[in-house]
């Protein structure tokens, strides 16, 4: 890469890093996992993919596509607002339930049912194609054509480093959440977290 389009590579990397890294659904599920060592590679990848190929989307054209395609907003809201509900009901069952709150590695989900969960979060989330999609698409398309390759991947390198450092930095957490009492508050603030976004996107949804 010439120091020419370094600008464009920083400006993807920094714009990407800025809207990710943020408290929200998908990140909470990320550190989760990590706190538990399950599958955390699959799960890094899996969001550092999905958010390259929808950044890559959105620069090529895909945002302006979206936003004239009538009800896909309330749908995805919908969706997106029971998927929040139903997570953040469960999170708070287990806070409630004490026999729940031992992590055991060996009686974890499956890595078919921590991607499914990882791809509800990504893609039911409507946040995440205005940020990727339509945001960070407009700013790719308003760049001139060389400068938008280096944009994309630093948009996408920024992505996986902030979803490895979260699954990967979470064990360090680990002392902490050795103890029954920190997974109860962890998943207490979950729950009411979710619920919180899942009561944000309906009012958002019904608002418009």
């Amino acid at each position: 890469m010439t120091s020419a389009l370094l600008p464009a590579f920083a400006k993807g990397f920094g714009l990407s890093l800025g809207l990710i890294a943020a408290i929200g659904a998908q990140n909470m599920f990320v550190l989760r996992h990590g706190l538990r060592r399950e599958h955390v590679w699959p799960i890094v990848l899996f969001c550092a993919a999905a958010d390259a190929s929808l950044i890559v989307a959105g620069v090529n054209g895909l945002g302006s596509a979206l936003s004239v395609v009538p009800g896909l907003a309330m749908a995805l809201s919908l969706g997106g607002a029971a998927f929040l509900a139903w997570y953040g009901v469960s999170a708070l069952r287990r806070a409630a339930t004490s026999s729940a709150l031992v992590v055991d590695r060996t009686a974890g989900i499956t890595l078919g049912a921590a991607l499914a969960g990882t791809a509800a979060f990504t893609f039911l989330n409507p946040h995440v194609y205005i940020d990727t999609v339509l945001l960070m698409g407009a700013v790719g398309t308003s760049l001139p054509s060389d400068e938008r390759p280096p944009f994309m991947i630093g948009a996408a390198s920024a992505s996986f480093i902030w979803f490895a450092s979260l699954g990967f930095g979470a064990r360090f957490l680990a002392p902490l959440f050795a103890r029954p009492a920190a997974w109860r508050i962890l998943d207490l603030a979950i729950g009411v977290m979710m619920l919180a976004l899942s009561t944000s996107l309906l009012r958002d949804a019904f608002a418009g």
